[in-house]
């Protein structure tokens, strides 16, 4: 029964790096009045409108954005360090008295010490990440400087586990294309999250015995 409830425990759950709803709906319209004008005030953006002569980008909570993932990361770090010391001491006694030959004569009280101690350490470590795709996100707020707040997941389940890819950042409009597209690279505040779940992920992962004794063993 002991085994069974700790093998019950092994896994771990992992912890999303983008927490809360990954998706946002705009607020419900409002009721309009019909007074004969061809623009109807209340009839905003949010609610399906949108003006002849202005472009499709987002600027209204709902609207979606495609994320174009541009992230290549690459960085690399080394160091060195090296110290030496070194020191003798030496005691020779020439001349002894008479009555101390005995205990200092014939060289039996010369001593010699040397000491060395020599110390040198490398390291080094190397670190590079490539990430690219698409993903289209929605405007989950509107900030009062007019940028965006986005949010967005896909999930792609193969086989016997499912993937899931979230993204969430601030979009500044102005740097949105005109095939309303924008890079990652130009997002501020971004997260991205790529995991997946199932037998096959959680093989992967090391339960919290192993990482107890990992912690605790001295080997």
């Amino acid at each position: 029964m002991l085994a069974l409830l700790l093998s019950g425990c092994a896994y771990i759950p992992h912890k999303p790096l983008i927490e809360g709803s990954t998706t946002a709906q705009p607020s419900s319209a409002m009721p309009v009045v019909a007074n004969g004008s061809v623009f109807q005030t209340g009839q905003t953006m949010n609610y399906g409108y949108q003006p002849m002569f202005e472009d499709r980008r987002p600027r209204n909570v709902g609207d979606i954005l495609t994320i174009v993932l541009q992230e290549n990361v690459s960085a690399s770090k080394s160091s060195s360090a090296s110290a030496n010391r070194n020191g003798s001491d030496s005691l020779s006694f020439d001349a002894t008295p008479k009555f101390m030959a005995g205990l200092f004569g014939g060289d039996k009280a010369n001593t010699s010490i040397t000491s060395k101690n020599d110390f040198s350490g490398k390291g080094g470590a190397a670190a590079k990440n490539t990430f690219s795709g698409t993903i289209t996100v929605t405007v989950k707020q509107v900030l009062e400087n007019g940028n965006l707040q986005v949010v967005g997941e896909k999930q792609i389940e193969i086989n016997q586990g499912t993937e899931f890819i979230r993204f969430s950042g601030v979009v500044n409009p102005r740097t949105i294309s005109g095939s309303n597209t924008v890079a990652s690279t130009q997002v501020a505040d971004a997260r991205i999250e790529y995991v997946g779940n199932g037998y096959i992920n959680e093989a992967q992962q090391m339960g919290w015995l192993q990482r107890l004794f990992l912690t605790l063993s001295p080997f």
